[in-house]
This record gives structure tokens, sequence and C-alpha cells, in this order.
């Protein structure tokens, strides 16, 4: 049985503050995301691709509607653009 699920990159965010980079992946169905948090300096020589495969109990269940329907939009379209290891 696969246990993995396919995400696409929604949103990217850079952090002033805490020197942090932001990356949240989530389902075409915009219901489950996967954020990651690393330093600018851990993201240095990192490839950023359009999509990840990721065990589906990583995934968390986005909470609202107005998020999952972003989500959702944002997925799809990056599903739609981008082979899932094309760098973005």
């Amino acid at each position: 049985m696969d246990d993995t699920e396919r995400v696409w990159l929604v949103e990217r965010s850079y952090g002033t503050d805490e020197d942090l980079v932001t990356l949240v992946y989530a389902t075409t169905d915009g219901e489950r995301h996967l954020t990651k948090q690393l330093s600018h300096r851990m993201l240095r020589g990192r490839d950023v691709t359009a999509a990840r495969n990721v065990d589906a109990d990583r995934l968390e269940t986005v909470g609202d509607a107005e998020t999952r329907d972003r989500y959702a939009t944002e997925a799809t379209r990056m599903a739609e653009g981008h082979d899932p290891d094309e760098i973005v």
C-alpha cells in the first residue's frame, strides 16, 4: 500500500525577524497541506520543486474554507503548469 501523496507548492513566504523561509505544499483538492520552515542558510543550495511526494501522515488538514479554496486553486495551477521535479 502506498502511503505517500503528491503535494504542490502553493505558498512561499520570507520572514524578516527570524531569517526563515516558509514553504507550504498542498493537495490539489486543498484539503491537506505540509508546511516547512527553513532558514535562508539551509535553503541555500537546495532546490525548491513544484511538487513533493510525502508520507500521508505528515499532512495536516486545512482548517478554513477560504484557505482550502486558495490552496486548491494554486495546487491545481502548479500541477497543470509544471512538472513535479521542476525547480520553481
